[in-house]
């Protein structure tokens, strides 16, 4: 970025107290996350549902298209494959997807610097760290605090991209796929902690004695003082002796203890559920389910049709408008599935069914071609009839 830019943008900041006709929004994202500050690191399975799809979302490459070709090589096919100095394509995507199935949403940011035309770089930045100016219901400008430093500076809408998905709450920002959850998330905390809390031996003892005889204060120490220091503490396999009218009875864990498991249990297939996630590919097997392998199949193939390709179509809208058509690019984005394993057997069922419906006349080849995006032949709108088909006449019938 030039000194000047750069000047710029500092006397903007310096005089951003003194605005009077612009306000910093909150988010209402999050301001729902107090009972659980960081669902990643606290949850489980929040981690392990966001690592999916973060993981599978790279998997599909990202392709420059212009005039129906593929762009192997080109600034834009550069930019796309090498984001910047430090983060490569896979990256790029896993990080915003990340961020969206955390926060809602992400912002590529165009270095510091860009001045105008098309970036050539992009920069994945955290949105927790962004604050958005708003003025006449627009957002002007954004604040961003860098990680560590801690120096705010302004960011142009103009030098970004900004991935949202709908918030009723807040219009300019997204909102966290967990806001509907905070109780559910918060119920499993919760849960781990007691169940932490029993497994310490911090809560519940695990049995009582119990004697016919009476006790003094000091007895009754210096019993339990006893039985702790010889049978305590993870001192297994030893032979207890008790005498006096002394019982051991142990404590075994009570109903509403044992409805925890059923409450996470729910919990977790409500959280799956809000993440399109199929419990087999999050490697769960209910003992109910079929171990069938067409079943897996399946689970995975409707983790691709109805989760991943919707939330890769979205993206790649979001960079249709904000991005191609931005700098009147004759340049199209589009993620190839091609090599996709989980949706091979999908499309081979799909040839079948276009080769069934043309020899029975129903499709022409030039209808399969275009509905499929590919060049048309020249003979293609002819139907051929199969040989072993015959011309049957009606006149042929026996009158009756």
């Amino acid at each position: 970025m030039s000194v000047l830019f750069r000047k710029r943008k500092q006397k903007q900041l310096q005089s951003f107290e003194q605005i009077n006709n612009e306000t910093v929004a909150d988010d209402f994202s999050v301001r729902e996350k107090k009972t659980c500050s960081d669902p990643y690191l606290q949850h489980a399975w929040v981690s392990v549902c966001i690592d999916i799809l973060t993981r599978n979302v790279a998997r599909a490459e990202f392709e420059i298209h212009k005039n129906g070709n593929v762009q192997k090589d080109g600034a834009l096919t550069r930019l796309f494959h090498f984001p910047n100095t430090y983060t490569s394509r896979f990256d790029l995507w896993k990080q915003t997807c990340a961020w969206w199935s955390l926060d809602g949403e992400a912002f590529w940011w165009f270095g510091e610097d860009y001045s105008c035309g098309i970036p050539k770089e992009f920069h994945v930045l955290n949105p927790r760290n962004m604050q958005h100016v708003v003025n006449d219901g627009k957002v002007t400008k954004w604040v961003y605090t860098q990680g560590g430093t801690g120096k705010p500076f302004f960011i142009l809408p103009d030098e970004l991209i900004h991935f949202k998905d709908w918030n009723p709450w807040n219009e300019y920002r997204g909102v966290s796929p967990l806001v509907s959850l905070g109780l559910e998330v918060e119920q499993d905390l919760l849960a781990a902690k007691q169940n932490t809390g029993l497994l310490k031996e911090g809560g519940v003892p695990k049995g009582l004695l119990k004697t016919d005889q009476v006790l003094t204060e000091n007895e009754a120490e210096i019993l339990a003082r006893t039985w702790d220091k010889k049978y305590g503490h993870g001192m297994k396999n030893r032979v207890a002796v008790l005498g006096k009218g002394t019982e051991y009875q142990p404590i075994t864990f009570t109903p509403d203890v044992l409805k925890l498991y059923d409450m996470k249990k729910w919990n977790l297939y409500t959280l799956l559920a809000k993440y399109g996630i199929p419990p087999r590919v999050a490697n769960i097997q209910d003992s109910k389910s079929s171990l069938s392998g067409t079943d897996t199949d399946s689970q995975h193939r409707a983790f691709w049709n109805f989760t991943l390709i919707p939330l890769l179509r979205n993206f790649e809208q979001v960079l249709e408008v904000q991005f191609f058509r931005r700098f009147n690019l004759q340049e199209t984005g589009e993620f190839n599935l091609n090599t996709i394993p989980e949706l091979q057997e999908s499309e081979d069922a799909q040839s079948n069914r276009d080769i069934a419906e043309i020899n029975a006349g129903l499709k022409t080849i030039n209808d399969v071609l275009r509905s499929r995006g590919e060049k048309e032949k020249p003979w293609g709108d002819i139907w051929y009839r199969p040989t072993s088909l015959i011309p049957f006449d009606n006149s042929d019938l026996p009158k009756s």
